[in-house]
């Protein structure tokens, strides 16, 4: 499905296409197993360009948030049992597609008791058990159902354990929006708890690598954004993201400014002075793309 959009994009919206061995081997494995990546559920632009680098991002515990994002494209509602085997069928998909570097994302799954934190832990375990790829997990919040967890300003700090615990090499948890927007577009969510998230992963273990991300294109200032940058260099987190909203469909918020990829640039020098240890900033870039760059990062400390 073509992106939708309130206006026709920029010209520096050049999408390449591509396809090769590598590309042609994750699309095969993806189907044949029934597992599911962000890359395809969110329609991601950058999908062609990291399948065919052997890259991936992988959408477990089913295909249906039970949160609605005004930005987001994968589909909401109520979600059916996940599958149980999940982690060791993403294992064994990482081994035969003989990945250097994973990365393993969800829908929130505020229905499940832990939100899905056991079975992210479980999902590194097979994949370390059988191979020696880096594994960087992008989780939710894990608030849930249970009238506790769900209380204002709540942090499930057994969820989060248990995700270290099962030792990934890096952490994300994504801020998406600045303040001003975010109840707008984040609705469940909750801007001051993801930073307290993300600050606790470090008070857990010190040395964990975490990361984060911001949308742009929402209605946010200059301003704002290097305003909620520092909020995420405050609170000790290691990567950055940055990258430029695309409307998915009319029925998502519009697209409020393109940002061109010299002020991508500049956001992306402005990270790097406040002491991110790498920014990954451009029109095109989301989350996961090319994660693989942070290898040697983290393997280097």
């Amino acid at each position: 499905m073509e992106l939708v959009t309130q206006r026709k994009h920029p010209d520096w919206f050049k999408i390449k296409l591509s396809s090769g061995e590598k590309y042609g081997k994750i699309k095969s494995l993806v189907k044949t197993n029934r597992l599911h990546t962000i890359c395809e559920e969110a329609k991601c632009p950058n999908l062609s360009e990291c399948w065919s680098h052997g890259t991936a991002t992988f959408l477990i515990l089913g295909d249906t948030c039970t949160r609605y994002c005004g930005y987001c494209n994968v589909k909401t509602g109520k979600p059916t049992q996940f599958d149980k085997d999940e982690p060791g069928k993403v294992a064994e998909a990482v081994e035969k597609l003989g990945l250097k570097y994973v990365v393993v994302t969800s829908v929130t799954r505020d229905d499940l008791e832990d939100g899905g934190a056991g079975i992210y832990a479980d999902t590194v375990k097979e994949i370390k058990k059988l191979t020696k790829c880096s594994v960087e997990l992008l989780i939710p919040d894990f608030k849930t159902m249970n009238s506790k967890v769900l209380k204002e300003g709540y942090l499930n700090v057994d969820a989060l354990k248990t995700v270290i615990e099962a030792k990934p090499d890096v952490l994300g948890h994504n801020i998406e929006a600045v303040k001003s927007v975010f109840k707008n577009v984040r609705k469940g969510g909750d801007y001051d708890l993801s930073l307290q998230l993300l600050k606790t992963l470090k008070k857990i273990d010190e040395k964990i690598k975490t990361k984060s991300s911001i949308i742009l294109g929402l209605g946010e200032t200059k301003e704002e954004i290097i305003e909620t940058m520092k909020d995420l260099r405050n609170n000790n987190v290691d990567f950055l993201t940055l990258g430029q909203y695309l409307q998915p469909s009319m029925k998502h918020v519009k697209i409020e400014k393109y940002y061109t990829p010299k002020e991508f640039e500049e956001l992306k020098e402005i990270g790097m002075e406040m002491g991110f240890k790498h920014v990954e900033a451009g029109p095109l870039v989301r989350s996961s793309y090319r994660a693989d760059k942070l290898n040697s990062l983290i393997n280097n400390n």
